[in-house]
């Protein structure tokens, strides 16, 4: 049974604000005139500046494996006699509540980090959880974008090369399995999705399954074509994901609750049916406002479109793919 513990409640800016202010930055920009953008600040300042007072909260699901949500994407935490396993290490000015959860949850060190794609909200923690001696797992496009600057149009922001310390430090290019707590964790490749670094984690032994950001579960999900995303990549992802589980799996997605195999074929669905609509829109030779007047996304609007990216920020996103 899933049972869930709250570390900290929220002050100041709400997570849902300040994850709404972060949609307004990937919705049609270019349609605004440039001097709306006088006072522009990047949402990744201010998902950053948000973190500093964010909720962690702590769900334990089955073998051992627990989800801390509140930071960034979501974390896994494999627990055992070795020590701890992560997936993802969430905003660094959630550092101290992080800390707390990973206490309460026994007194192990964290000894191997993952990361399941470059960005920011999933890797930000890399360089202080490596400080507390995590080794730092990750595909190879991880490490690339991670150590130059790299820039995020959708976010309207450069990210400045990472620290040493920081840097994943054992990489694969297909896959890797790993024996850790006696039990077997194995990390998968998509070929380019959401980025072109997406990877999936799988504790076999629990039939849980964190696919990253490859799925937003109830939510639109942002495609960083900047760094190899794409629609059709998404796409591709999301139907991988279907197949490799069946109704007994659990499934973390990168942002959203934990779900299974049917939220994931909605989520799959949904991508097809939005992204054929507008591929027939700009057959016929529509602009991205006409499009958009159009409303694609109006019958998905109201389940999916009510966070970071709402249905004009989604459309806009798969227009610019197709």
């Amino acid at each position: 049974m899933n049972t869930t513990t709250q570390i900290r409640k929220t002050r100041g800016l709400s997570r849902r604000n300040f994850l709404t202010a972060a949609g307004l930055a990937t919705a049609g920009i270019c349609l605004m005139p440039r001097r709306l953008f006088a006072d522009y600040v990047s949402p990744v300042t201010i998902i950053r500046e948000a973190a500093g007072t964010a909720e962690i909260t702590i769900t334990k699901l089955r073998g051992n494996v627990s989800i801390l949500d509140g930071s960034g994407g979501n974390i896994a935490v494999f627990t055992g006699r070795e020590g701890k396993l992560l997936v993802d290490a969430g905003i660094t000015g959630t550092r101290k509540r992080i800390t707390e959860a990973l206490a309460s949850l026994g007194p192990e060190p964290v000894k191997h980090l993952i990361n399941t794609h470059w960005h920011f909200d999933h890797t930000d923690g890399n360089e202080w959880l490596h400080s507390e001696g995590a080794q730092i797992i990750a595909h190879e496009n991880t490490r690339k974008h991670l150590s130059v600057d790299t820039r995020v149009e959708g976010w309207r922001f450069t990210f400045p090369a990472s620290p040493a310390g920081a840097l994943p430090t054992t990489l694969f290019k297909t896959g890797r399995k790993i024996d850790f707590n006696g039990k077997t964790v194995a990390l998968k490749y998509y070929p380019p999705a959401h980025t072109d670094s997406d990877i999936s984690v799988e504790f076999t032994d629990a039939d849980i399954l964190h696919v990253g950001d490859t799925w937003w579960n109830g939510h639109y999900p942002f495609i960083d074509y900047s760094t190899g995303g794409s629609i059709n990549g998404s796409i591709a992802a999301a139907e991988a994901n279907v197949a490799s589980v069946t109704s007994k799996t659990i499934v973390i997605p990168g942002h959203g609750p934990v779900g299974g195999k049917s939220q994931l074929i909605e989520f799959r669905d949904m991508l097809v049916g939005i992204r054929d609509k507008i591929t027939g829109l700009k057959k016929e030779g529509r602009s991205l406002a006409e499009v958009l007047a159009a409303k694609p996304t109006a019958d998905h609007d109201k389940k999916w479109g009510d966070w970071v990216i709402d249905g004009a920020t989604f459309t806009s996103l798969v227009y610019q793919g197709v």
